[in-house]
């Protein structure tokens, strides 16, 4: 007649286990390799008293004696021999298939034109040093580079963040230049105040940009000439003097356009510059980069600006840029 059996599998006789750690397995092997508690804690980085307590443990669960242990010697029990030889074959193995890949895994940072010079670069480079794993630089023309759907891991955005669901790092803010075709007569000026660029057409960006008229008074606000799906349409559009542009003033110290001239605002709203990740179901190491590139962008300032800085919403892309501008580039001041 067959024992029954609780609705778990087990015998209700049966001693109850307790769950094992990987932790109590290292233990034993460790022990059991040098039989000798004070070389098995050193090996284990532990203390004496703590892996007595875990080899008591790791018995009490299940339910035999693994070690004789006398004031001067330790010896293993059958049922520890047995375990030992266990052990040397699948500890290796389970902890290589628990163990994390970072060679193998890939972060995919999104983005709708134009990553930042210099301090993104070495936040990359850092990355990949500290953790083996690769970035994978994807450009979306997207208003938020995909990463609301999940077609990429985190993505570096410029103007408003994704309305819920994302958690936002703020990295600095930027301030925004006028973009003209060279030869025009706004070309010629070395700026222009905010309220005259409703005054002309504009050159806009309507999928990945950071300007929008209601940025502007009602009763005075520009007209949009061409609407762009895209930076590089905006910049073409621009340089065949299709109508102003604005953009972060980042994208003036690229040079990027021999027909285009950029002009300070110096009234124009600030854009911030921020890294957005899924706050459920999040890569796992985006958080980790997201922190490598505050850090890489505080380094920088550090470097570049000697009076302090309160923090990241007080830092400016100018900041960081003032050390190594640009031949040709809008001066920062």
């Amino acid at each position: 007649m067959n024992e029954s059996v609780s609705s778990s599998g087990a015998r209700p006789d049966a001693p109850e286990r307790r769950d094992v750690a990987i932790r109590h397995l290292r233990a034993f092997l460790a022990v059991a390799d040098t039989l000798n508690f004070t070389q098995a804690a050193e090996l284990t980085g532990t203390t004496q008293p703590s892996l007595t307590r875990t080899i008591r443990r790791l018995e009490e669960a299940l339910g035999t004696r693994l070690l004789h242990r006398t004031t001067r010697t330790v010896a293993l029990s059958p049922a520890g021999d047995r375990l030992r030889a266990e052990l040397l074959h699948l500890l290796p193995r389970l902890e290589d298939a628990l163990a994390a890949r970072p060679a193998e895994t890939r972060l995919r940072l999104g983005f709708t034109w134009m990553l930042p010079d210099g301090w993104m670069q070495d936040a990359l480079s850092s990355f990949e040093e500290q953790t083996g794993a690769g970035v994978e630089l994807v450009r979306r023309d997207e208003p938020f580079a995909g990463v609301d759907r999940g077609v990429v891991d985190l993505a570096l955005l410029r103007g408003d963040a994704p309305a819920s669901g994302m958690h936002t790092v703020l990295l600095c803010t930027e301030a925004q230049v006028a973009a003209a075709a060279r030869g025009t007569a706004l070309a010629r000026q070395q700026s222009v105040r905010w309220i005259e660029l409703a005054d002309h057409p504009l050159v806009r960006n309507v999928v990945s940009g950071t300007v929008r008229p209601e940025l502007w008074p009602a009763a005075r606000r520009p007209r949009t000439a061409v609407a762009c799906g895209n930076f590089d349409e905006w910049l073409e559009a621009v340089a065949a003097g299709r109508g102003v542009g604005i953009v972060p003033e980042s994208a003036a110290r690229r040079g990027l356009h021999p027909s285009v001239r950029f002009l300070r605002i110096p009234d124009a709203p600030s854009v911030p510059m921020l890294l957005a990740y899924p706050t459920q179901g999040a890569h796992p190491l985006a958080a980790r980069f997201a922190a490598l590139v505050q850090d890489s962008f505080a380094a920088t300032v550090t470097r570049t600006v000697t009076r302090p800085v309160a923090g990241p919403a007080t830092r400016t892309v100018a900041d960081a840029a003032r050390l190594h501008p640009r031949p040709g580039a809008l001066p920062v001041r």
